[in-house]
């Protein structure tokens, strides 16, 4: 029987992002961010540079870079890869922990905007 418990994979992490921030699943381009990531099973420990894979994979669904939302999930994509033991938090809080991080608690308007629209 194991004592520790099962590594968090990149697919792991991705899927819990995209739902703290689109709960209804309604969004196509965080949908699409679930689809690059969703065969990525290994530990997101062992992923060499996750904040440039992250910023890759959004820039690449969002060239203009407007998306809040998607801005949002790469922020707790990247906040969880560090912070591994967070993943259950509740959504407000890990978004809000997650962009305060990323942000250094002075997010721009637009993901401002769509934090006060989410609450």
């Amino acid at each position: 029987m194991p004592t520790e418990p099962e590594p968090l994979t990149l697919s792991e992490v991705v899927r819990r992002a995209v739902e703290a921030v689109d709960p209804n699943g309604g969004d196509q381009r965080l949908a699409d961010l679930l689809v690059r990531f969703e065969d990525r099973d290994e530990p997101i420990s062992a992923v060499p540079d996750i904040e440039e894979e992250v910023a890759e994979a959004t820039r690449t669904l969002d060239v203009e870079g407007d998306d809040p939302a998607l801005t949002v999930a790469g922020a707790v994509i990247t906040y969880l890869a560090f912070r591994r033991g967070e993943v259950d938090d509740d959504p407000e809080r890990l978004i809000r922990l997650a962009t305060d991080a990323e942000f250094n608690g002075n997010p721009p308007p637009d993901v401002t905007a769509w934090l006060e629209s989410a609450a």
